[in-house]
């Protein structure tokens, strides 16, 4: 059985849900992974910060227009009256429930049951519409079986077990229907795994069921080479291994959610990058073994803030790094790059949450310096097997641009550099001139 993801764009009007519909249904069964309608998070945020802001009656003219919305989605998905009418009544549940929240409290509980709606909703169309053209198709709630622990990590045991159970127990169909996105936190109460979480929910469900395959289905024919957004003349990757695609996902590449690649590499289950628009292209695979040597593809991350520590009480200090990084820990605070001389430390986050604090401590131990809008430019292949004189082509061809900070060696698949945001898209596109395209 293969486990199918759809993101928001592949679903984002009737006409491309029946396309959906048609790629899935060739007799062989699935799972499929629903993100919400296009469009559809976004509003359910913007409601929820009215909500929270005191603004009731801005937040209910937002609710009105996205039920406009989904008025003339059902109206147009269906052939039948007695689907829409079905459809109907969810639509109204739903949009009811959203008023409910309008004049009372509202916290980031209720915001999480507000987002939920994107998913559910989705879903439950596209089940109606698979079970009005005739095919074999059973819902499954993700809230019945997606688990985070106290940590907001996956629960990938209870996920297993519950999501086995629920299907055992469920009617024999070629099709299950499930939301990305959405699951319950250790108090039963809804909750989510982060933007573009439905890509992790996917390989979650692949690992759990020991899937054949899990397709990634995006509006892109798969990973590119750099990114096509900045950059002329880039081009798609026909194979990737599991750990190049992990290194492209986590710092930059919007195609796939940085977590999704390891449920997956831990169960040895190939990942397909697929574009809903142009089925018939193979798209990227991931797999355990990679297409050859040398730099593969490069990707950016940006809002990237860094962080220096300088004291002279580092030097030949038993213990110093470790205080340091538990600072961060205290804060809940992933560090993405690392470089460290005698005497001071620099590193760098994404999440700046509790930066004010953190800057606060680390002045216990020395001079702090504090750069913001910096970028994270990514080099990716199995460099490793590359012939020597790797890193000087990098740094010949990174000539002129203003580098920040270096890390090299910590992974045999990565080379990342630390630039000024204002230079990210000249970095890219020098990059793929003298790195990537030179043998094209």
């Amino acid at each position: 059985m293969k486990v199918l993801k759809f993101g928001g764009t592949s679903i984002g009007s009737a006409i491309n849900m029946r396309q959906v519909m048609q790629i899935i249904t060739d007799g062989e069964s699935k799972v499929v992974v629903l993100s919400a309608m296009s469009g559809t998070t976004n509003a359910l945020l913007d409601i929820s910060e009215k909500i929270r802001g005191g603004h009731s009656g801005k937040a209910s003219e937002s609710i009105a227009v996205l039920e406009e919305k989904y008025d003339h989605v059902t109206e147009d998905l269906f052939a039948r009256d007695e689907t829409r009418k079905k459809c109907r009544v969810i639509v109204d549940k739903t949009f009811d429930l959203l008023r409910s929240f309008l004049y009372k409290g509202f916290s980031d509980r209720e915001e999480k049951i507000v987002v939920a709606q994107g998913e559910l909703l989705s879903t439950q169309l596209f089940a109606f519409l698979m079970e009005e053209n005739g095919f074999s198709t059973v819902l499954l709630p993700a809230l019945d079986f997606m688990r985070i622990d106290g940590d907001r990590a996956t629960d990938v045991a209870a996920i297993r077990s519950l999501l086995s159970e629920l299907m055992d127990n469920s009617p024999a169909a070629d099709y299950y229907i499930t939301q990305g996105f959405i699951c319950r936190n250790p108090e039963g109460e809804i909750d989510n795994l982060d933007r573009g979480g439905s890509d992790y929910t996917a390989s979650l469900i692949g690992a759990a069921i020991d899937a054949e395959e899990v397709q990634i289905w995006t509006d892109i024919d798969g990973f590119h080479n750099n990114d096509p957004r900045f950059v002329s003349n880039t081009r798609k990757i026909d194979q990737l291994s599991f750990n190049e695609a992990a290194e492209l996902a986590y710092f930059g590449a919007k195609i796939l959610h940085p977590q999704t690649i390891f449920p997956a590499r831990v169960q040895n289950i190939p990942v397909r990058l697929k574009n809903t628009m142009n089925p018939d292209d193979s798209g990227t695979l991931i797999t355990t073994s990679s297409d050859g040597s040398g730099i593969k593809a490069v990707a950016a991350k940006d809002g990237i803030t860094a962080i220096k520590v300088r004291s002279g009480r580092m030097l030949m200090a038993y213990g110093f790094l470790k205080k340091i990084f538990e600072v961060f820990e205290r804060y809940k605070t992933p560090i993405d790059m690392i470089s460290t001389s005698e005497v001071a430390v620099s590193l760098t986050i994404d999440n700046t949450k509790y930066l004010e604090m953190i800057h606060q401590e680390l002045l216990a131990f020395g001079e702090v310096e504090v750069d913001r809008n910096m970028s994270i430019i990514c080099i990716v292949g199995d460099i490793i097997r590359e012939e020597r004189g790797f890193a000087s082509k990098v740094f010949h061809a990174l000539d002129g641009i203003p580098i920040r900070m270096i890390s090299y060696g910590g992974s045999r698949y990565n080379i990342s550099v630390l630039v000024p945001e204002s230079h990210q898209k000249s970095t890219l596109q020098t990059l793929s001139d003298k790195l990537l395209n030179v043998h094209a």
